[in-house]
């Protein structure tokens, strides 16, 4: 969502940005709705994002809280932006 709202920003300045807006806007509203439902879902399991902090170029680390214990789970940035790459050209093609 952040990295889609400041390419917006960036967007905002192309020549093209009659075409390019819509678009960001449409997949940005489907995006607030998905976002909102998993957060739903994970607070029915009763499973929260208590923080996420970059450890370096590339690695983060994201603690999560469940019923029952805290944990640390660490991502490959490279990885993360791979895959949210990836949702965002299902979601366009859909």
């Amino acid at each position: 969502m952040k990295s889609l709202q400041i390419d917006y920003q960036k967007a905002e300045q192309f020549k093209m940005k009659i075409v390019f807006l819509p678009l960001m806007d449409t997949l940005l509203k489907e995006l607030r709705k998905e976002l909102f439902n998993l957060k739903r879902q994970l607070t029915q399991l009763r499973i929260r994002v208590v923080g996420w902090q970059r450890v370096d170029e590339y690695f983060s680390d994201v603690q999560v809280a469940t019923a029952g214990d805290d944990v640390v789970l660490r991502y490959a940035n490279q990885a993360l932006k791979t895959q949210v790459e990836k949702l965002l050209i299902e979601q366009i093609n859909k």
